[in-house]
Formats: structure tokens, sequence, C-alpha cells
């Protein structure tokens, strides 16, 4: 195995992976239990979470397994949700331009908890960055699609009472965007997201605001990125 092998960046991965196992484990559970309540075979679960893998987006989608749902809403909802991907991806772009045949994986498993460890992460030496990036993001997904197979299977044999269970994702994003701000000198960002979300909130209501949000933080992050310079774009070095 070369130096900058696969074992290798696995290896120096996992350790900074361990945060996103811990919530994955839960909030994956949770979604497996909540997908099997609506009377569906384990399996599909986990295939849900393989060529799916889209978090928030999956917890969704179980309200979307009901009659009258047509799929114009299911794909406008699901886009709605999922906007923000948008923008993480943009501040990626060449960091994955090199990547070959893994770039399009890596655009596929870019969530929230994934892009977060991009951001904050250094790259420790004598590890492929790209070799790392992969090892991150394929760990990230094999923790999540466990943890929806244990829920899944888990919920088939035990019977439990899924009330207020989707909260677990609302709680990982909430521990995520702490460690940012434990882990940043410059807030800025932060406050300006929050900022603009709130004002959002109080405009558009609870039911509208994302999207509005979204661009307004996207107009602030662009037009005052240079005195948020170091918060704006993503490093790992």
């Amino acid at each position: 195995m070369k130096k900058n092998g696969y074992a290798r960046a696995f290896r120096a991965a996992f350790p900074y992976t361990i945060p996103v196992l811990t919530g994955y484990l839960f909030i994956g559970t949770a979604f497996g239990v909540m997908y099997q309540e609506k009377g569906y075979n384990f399996l599909w679960a986990i295939l849900m979470s393989i060529v799916v893998y889209a978090g928030s987006g999956q917890y969704l989608a179980v309200n979307f397994f009901a009659p009258g749902v047509s799929l114009f809403q299911v794909i406008f909802l699901e886009f709605m949700v999922n906007i923000r991907h948008i923008f993480y991806g943009l501040s990626l772009l060449e960091r994955f331009r090199n990547m070959g045949k893994k770039k399009l994986y890596m655009i596929f498993s870019l969530t929230d908890e994934t892009y977060s460890l991009f951001c904050i992460t250094k790259l420790p030496e004598d590890v492929d960055e790209d070799k790392f990036m992969f090892a991150v993001a394929l760990l990230d997904q094999l923790y999540w699609i466990t943890g929806s197979a244990i829920g899944a299977l888990a919920g088939s044999l035990i019977p439990f009472n899924a009330q207020g269970i989707d909260f677990a994702m609302t709680a990982l994003f909430v521990v995520i965007f702490v460690e940012q701000w434990l882990t940043s000198d410059n807030h800025k960002p932060a406050l300006a997201g929050l900022g603009a979300a709130f004002l959002c909130l109080l405009i558009f209501g609870s039911e509208n605001f994302i999207l509005p949000a979204m661009i307004c933080i996207m107009v602030i992050l662009l037009s005052c990125r240079r005195s948020m310079d170091g918060e704006v774009t993503c490093h790992a070095d």
C-alpha cells in the first residue's frame, strides 16, 4: 500500500467522523423506525439511504407515502428542502475539480455534516486530500445506512411510538452550528445566517421561509465576502 493510499486515508478520516457516526446512527435509526411504521419492508429503508441519502429529505419523504400527494408536490418540496446543497457545492467546486470519477460521488454524498467536516477539518499530514475527502464522505454515508438498517429492523420487531422522533434531525443541526461557532473566531457569517433566517421567518412564515432565507444568506455572504474572509469559503488546511 503506497504512502497516500486509501487505507491510510480511511484511518486518518475515521477519528474526525466519530461525531457524525454517533449522530447518524441515532437519526438514521429514527428514520428507519419512521419508515417501517408506514408498513414498508426494512430493505426499502436501506435502499433509500443508499440511492437517495438526503437526511432531512428522507424524513420529509416519509410523509409523502400517503394517498393524494402528487409527484409534483414531492419534487417541489424535496427541492425546497435540499436547495441549500447548491450553495454548499459552489464553495467546493475547486476542491472537487480534479477528483476524476469520484467527483460524481462527492457531489451526491454532500450532506450538511460532511460539508461541515470538509470546512473545519485540518488535512492530516502525508494524506492525499482527494482520498481523505472521499473517505470522509463514504464513511458518513455508511453510518447513515447502518442507522437506517438498525431502525427499520428494530421497528419491524419491536413496537415503537415514533411521535416526535423526527426532531432528531433538528437537534443534529443545532449541534453542528454550535460546533462551528466554537471552532471559529469569525462569527459574522453565522450571525448573518441567523438574522436572515429570523427576518424571513417573520415575513414569510414557518412554511415558506427556507428558500427566501437561503437567497438572502447567499446575497449577504457574496456582498460582504471581503469582510467575512475566512468564513465564506470552505477550507481544510
